[in-house]
């Protein structure tokens, strides 16, 4: 007995994987309630494309020699006001405006990595992960973001609910959605920031939009989504990491991959719940195997 508490136990006898596991806690709970508004907006692509913009900020920041997170929120920020101001003056659809601005930022840093003295091994963390070289300041920055982020959702939940599913009605009620919209856009920025050297550029989006889309999955109540999206990027990042150590493999792609076996597992339950009929009669519950034909009935 001791012997198998020792060994499930063993990760945590090292610093810096408690202090990865900390961090892949707060990054996978704000990405999954992020990730809700996301979805609902019907905005996947952004995770993806915020997280390609702003590796362009961090090129340049290490070109200049700045700070990485001033470089990279500078960039995000903008690509932020960019996107959102495309999409309203020019009537652009949202995906185009990412598309376009996102990449560019993306194909920037791609350039400057290539053809000036940064050697690419600098930017190795940022496209592909490395938790567990997260440093102090790393960790500061993840926690303010988080609670940055929760504190805004906290305020700004009705008005991002109005923004989302009625914009015109949510402007004749007074809310400023062009405001909303852009302190949503660099919420986003400093989460995907926040994220970056932990998941990795080309993980991001999968860590943000998986826990969302299987909350949806399997209820339809917005509040019960919300929780259930922070939890299960909660559950992921931790599962993810606590198996990286055994079996040795990149902790970001390790923590997606179970987001994406979560997701599965969602899709499984919604059919199962969709072909197993439940409803009741007064005060008592009654289920049974349900098959929908042109025409049927029950009868009990």
């Amino acid at each position: 007995m001791l012997i198998i508490t020792d060994f499930l136990f063993q990760p945590f006898q090292y610093e810096f994987f408690t202090r990865a596991i900390i961090v892949s806690i707060l990054i996978g709970g704000t990405c999954g309630l992020l990730g809700v508004y996301i979805v609902l907006r019907g905005m996947s692509y952004i995770g993806h494309g915020m997280s390609h913009a702003v590796f362009g900020g961090a090129v340049i920041s290490n070109i200049v020699g700045i700070n990485f997170y001033i470089g990279a929120a500078i960039w995000g920020v903008l690509s932020g006001l960019l996107i959102t101001e495309i999409n309203k003056r020019y009537k652009i659809k949202a995906d185009a405006a990412i598309g376009v601005v996102t990449t560019a930022g993306f194909a920037i840093g791609v350039f400057l990595m290539n053809t000036g003295q940064t050697p690419l091994r600098n930017f190795e963390a940022l496209l592909f992960g490395n938790i567990l070289a997260v440093t102090d300041l790393d960790f500061i920055f993840i926690l303010i973001v988080s609670i940055i982020t929760i504190t805004f959702i906290f305020f700004f939940q009705k008005r991002l609910l109005f923004t989302i599913f009625d914009s015109e009605t949510a402007k004749v009620y007074g809310v400023k959605t062009y405001r909303v919209d852009l302190l949503f856009s660099i919420i986003l920025a400093i989460v995907v920031i926040a994220a970056m050297n932990s998941i990795g550029v080309t993980l991001l989006a999968a860590a943000i939009i998986a826990p969302a889309i299987s909350a949806r999955l399997i209820t339809n109540n917005f509040f019960k989504i919300l929780v259930l999206s922070s939890v299960i990027g909660i559950t992921n990042a931790y599962l993810g990491m606590y198996s990286s150590f055994y079996i040795d493999s990149p902790s970001g792609a390790t923590i997606v991959l179970f987001g994406v076996a979560f997701f599965i597992t969602a899709i499984i339950y919604s059919h199962i719940k969709k072909s197993y009929h439940m409803h009741f009669h007064g005060d008592k519950k009654h289920s049974h195997p349900h098959s929908h034909a042109e025409e049927h009935r029950h009868e009990h």
